[in-house]
């Protein structure tokens, strides 16, 4: 009977290491199966259950090649994950009477306007966080993407006046970076200090996320730095390092801060359990972060894979179900870096990974059978599984039509067959660009966008711009119209799964003289 109760004690004691063991492996599996299915340079994923932190698993190097290797404190992009702590800043500034969520935001910004007069009285500092403003999806990117570029924060709120809406004012959900930049301008505004400051004050010395990096700082003294990637067919190319100081740039509030995996870990567990920061938020704020504030439409994935019924964004977050549970969600996306981080605040659970290559599949993927873990245990999937769903929407995306054209006849547009449409062309808000010679050949290039030249090209009888750095899935077409006195260039994507920030269809040059 003694030795029975002894292996019984045994065995008790053994059970819970033996399935944690058995997790940890599994989870391990998971990251591992999205590093080899998707050929990622690098990655970091932490996972909270229960508010306390249980894995944190890396794998990588900051830069292939180069032997230095993803740790926990490995400083990431968060891109649009940025926009949770844009949030939050104003939360505390409302908690601490500085502002009010529905105040006009020519309260602050007397100088703000959008295209309608009476949407520019009637925007509230709330609605520059939900994406209901009527501008069209990615409307304006372009002053912000790529970088680096001379617009500033003047530039980008002075440009909201020209963007023409698409729909009407709180009708409908399109996801917009601009308003993100003046929601970090009211909050500077209202405080009297700049946004980088206020984060730092409102988010990071609070909740003690010390690698967290905003505003103007210095890599060469940081160090650790995960470098985005691009693929070159099978090859993962790293971006060139960052300079030895990072300036701050009018983006930041929209998606220009870096984090570590520990210092996202210790923001998750301050959501989930308000006891980790007393004080630090009041039930109200975190409620008003958390509500549903503008509907989203439901993809035929979400109901498909989760059995959604419901989908919103709050302040900074998508709020949705997930197989009946509640779940708090955002991505980030960065050329060459990406992020995801999901909550399901009722267990306290959460995951959040980041990525230092091309990885918009990966990500989702790896995130859907991570989560599958906690809300279908006995239906949840590995990474493959996912995979192969998305490479089946792909096909069938490719049949019905949405796939670059193929233009195997691609030949310089040569100065002696340009006509009238050479010249200084300009865009009310993105400015001038020029369409002149140069080395025989015709080139686009703009003024305040350096990266956005590149040579001028035809395929057929159609003009495109085939750019020095930007690939050529972000080609655009152009279209000239009008007469000599009148003339319209306007630009198209060439490719249909372009990255929404490429907002060519905004723009409207008019020519305003000959090539210098």
């Amino acid at each position: 009977m003694r030795l029975k109760l002894l292996l019984t004690t045994a065995a008790l004691l053994a059970g819970p290491v033996l399935a944690a063991d058995t997790d940890e492996a599994r989870m391990n599996a998971l990251v591992d199966q999205a590093v080899q299915r998707y050929q990622l340079p690098g990655i970091a994923v932490g996972v909270i259950e229960d508010g306390k932190v249980v894995r944190r698993i890396t794998r990588g190097e900051l830069a292939v090649g180069e032997g230095a290797e993803i740790n926990d404190d490995t400083l990431f992009k968060i891109a649009s994950n940025t926009k949770a702590m844009t949030a939050a800043v104003l939360a505390r500034l409302v908690q601490a009477g500085t502002l009010r969520w529905d105040d006009p935001v020519t309260k602050y910004l007397p100088q703000f306007r959008m295209y309608d007069p009476w949407v520019t009285r009637n925007m509230q500092v709330r609605d520059l966080l939900i994406h209901n403003s009527g501008l069209g999806l990615g409307a304006g990117d372009l002053m912000l993407w790529p970088e680096p570029n001379r617009f500033d924060r003047n530039d980008i709120i002075a440009g909201l006046a020209h963007l023409k809406p698409t729909g009407s004012f709180r009708a409908d959900y399109a996801y917009d970076n601009l308003l993100y930049v003046v929601a970090g301008e009211v909050a500077a505004a209202a405080a009297g200090k700049p946004y980088s400051v206020l984060v730092r004050q409102e988010i990071f010395q609070p909740l003690g996320m010390q690698r967290c990096q905003v505003g103007e700082w210095s890599p060469a003294e940081l160090g650790n730095i995960a470098r985005p990637h691009y693929r070159d067919g099978n090859r993962n190319i790293a971006a060139a390092a960052d300079p030895a100081r990072v300036d701050d740039f009018p983006s930041m509030a929209a998606g220009g801060i870096r984090c570590s995996l520990n210092d996202m870990l210790r923001w998750m567990q301050v959501l989930l359990d308000p006891t980790q920061a007393p004080g630090w938020l009041d039930t109200t704020q975190r409620r008003a972060l958390w509500t549903a504030h503008m509907p989203m439409p439901i993809s035929q994935r979400l109901r498909d894979w989760d059995n959604t019924h419901f989908l919103a964004y709050g302040y900074g977050w998508r709020l949705s179900d997930m197989d009946g549970q509640w779940k708090v969600a955002h991505t980030g996306t960065l050329s060459g870096m990406y992020s995801s981080l999901a909550l399901l605040p009722d267990a306290r659970n959460g995951v959040v990974i980041l990525i230092n290559g091309e990885a918009e599949d990966a990500r989702t993927a790896l995130m859907q059978a991570m989560l599958k873990r906690y809300t279908a245990p006995a239906a949840s999937h590995d990474v493959l599984h996912y995979a192969q769903r998305m490479d089946q929407d792909a096909a069938q995306r490719r049949s019905a039509g949405h796939v670059r054209p193929a233009m195997p006849d691609r030949q310089p547009v040569t100065p002696s067959v340009s006509g009238n449409n050479t010249g200084i062309w300009r865009d009310a808000w993105f400015g001038e660009v020029q369409l002149c010679p140069h080395d025989g050949a015709l080139r686009f290039s703009s003024i305040k966008s350096p990266q956005m030249s590149g040579k001028v090209m035809h395929s057929g009888q159609r003009w495109f711009v085939a750019w020095d750095t930007q690939g050529e899935d972000a080609e655009a077409w152009l279209e000239f119209s009008g007469d000599a006195k009148h003339s319209v260039m306007r630009m198209r994507a060439i490719d249909p799964e372009i990255d929404f920030s490429y907002d060519y269809q905004d723009l409207q040059f008019q020519r305003i003289g000959d090539c210098p």
